[in-house]
């Protein structure tokens, strides 16, 4: 499905979900804004994202709904504010189709983190806006680790397609490649809601495996807000941050997009985003 969208690169910007946020009003749908260099990229949990120049690719997706006539039998159909998570799941899996072409076996972890192994490959920031109950637009962020092999002691599990493979890619033709996948992964969202969830939960991370996780629901603000969190952790003083540490199996996601994860009871709960994170030793 080549040629529905249209890339245009900068050298350097801020971000790019924020130029397309700043400039949304005169953007075709499916267009992409990308950079060889981001000042100040944003990632979930307002944590930032790490980019060498022109090593990575770091780009953002406009949808606007509905979607466009080429996409076939989704056309004229919206995307209610409750299942907006659909879009979560689709743009993941797009992902995990592209790399999974390269030869790399990538996995979701929950809700919208790139892994492979136990190492960070990619990340998304999505920002949707909303008319009435229906999702009027979508900024997709991605930021894929390309061709850097160096990055710094604060990032703590990255890896790259290069360090993967031992291949250098030329970014921007990967962009155009990464984008046939997507677009045509749009037609993800015409599976009924059970379909799409299934095919999600089959490539997510640690899935039904067991695994030690931090609850972060309720917890003071010195807890780790990324999902790479050491086993033995330093809590104040006078604080006990192992209350909070637990192990458990992920099961899959609700509806609405929360993570399932049974206890050792057999009791499932049910966690939304920002109350819970993986413990992943160093040495894995």
């Amino acid at each position: 499905m080549k040629n529905m969208y249209a890339i245009k690169w900068y050298e350097e910007l801020d971000s790019t979900n924020n130029e397309v946020i700043r400039t949304a009003d005169s953007l075709d749908n499916l267009s992409v804004i990308a950079a060889s260099f981001q000042t100040a990229g944003r990632g979930q949990r307002g944590n930032s994202w790490h980019a060498a120049y022109r090593e990575n690719l770091t780009f953002s997706i406009f949808l606007r709904f509905p979607l466009p006539s080429s996409l076939g039998d989704i056309v004229g159909k919206g995307i209610m504010a409750a299942d907006q998570f659909r879009l979560c799941e689709t743009a993941t899996l797009a992902q995990c189709r592209f790399l999974e072409g390269k030869g790399i076996d990538a996995k979701i972890k929950w809700p919208n983190d790139i892994y492979v192994g136990n190492r960070k490959i990619s990340g998304m920031l999505v920002e949707n806006s909303l008319n009435g109950g229906n999702l009027s637009t979508s900024v997709i962020g991605i930021g894929l680790n390309v061709n850097q092999i160096a990055f710094p002691p604060e990032v703590p599990n990255p890896v790259s397609m290069k360090l993967l493979t031992g291949k250098e890619y030329d970014i921007k033709a990967l962009l155009e490649e990464f984008m046939d996948v997507f677009s045509e992964s749009l037609k993800l969202l015409e599976l009924p809601a059970d379909g799409l969830r299934e095919m999600y939960e089959s490539k997510m991370y640690r899935h039904g495996e067991k695994t030690w996780f931090a609850d972060l629901s309720g917890r003071p603000a010195y807890l780790p807000a990324n999902p790479f969190m050491q086993p033995v952790m330093t809590a104040p003083a006078g604080e006990n941050m192992r209350d909070s540490v637990f192990e458990g199996t992920v099961t899959g996601i609700s509806d609405s997009g929360l993570l399932k994860v049974q206890l050792g009871d057999g009791t499932v709960r049910e966690f939304g985003f920002k109350e819970i994170a993986y413990i992943i030793p160093h040495d894995e």
